[in-house]
């Protein structure tokens, strides 16, 4: 298509597959609004909802965490929850984002800049 024009084919190309790739990372930030994730502690007394993109949307707490005199037992869980659910986002949402860069043949562990 582009003879005689050296590595400009090449060029055409790459932009071409750069704004695939912008379309895809798109729709995959929608979708990681809608991809939930759970974190839990205390074996399961506490759970902590969030979505891909590490937004907290919910948390359960059983009850009988709730004593007075246990006060920081009961803190502890729901921040343990809490940090779960986010580093479980955040692992889902690098599985998602190696979807899209393994399709271009970047590195398993390449790091988008966001």
């Amino acid at each position: 298509m582009f003879k005689g024009l050296g590595g400009l084919g090449d060029m055409s190309k790459m932009m071409k597959a750069a704004q695939e790739m912008q379309g895809k990372m798109a729709q995959l930030q929608e979708e990681m609004e809608n991809i939930t994730v759970v974190g839990t502690a205390g074996a399961g007394l506490v759970k902590a909802t969030a979505t891909a993109k590490g937004e907290l949307t919910g948390l359960d707490i059983d009850p009988s965490i709730f004593n007075a005199e246990e006060k920081e037992v009961a803190e502890d869980l729901i921040l343990a929850a809490v940090k779960d659910a986010l580093a479980q986002a955040t692992a889902r949402a690098q599985e998602e984002m190696g979807k899209i860069t393994e399709g271009l043949g970047l590195p398993a562990d390449f790091k988008m800049p966001f």
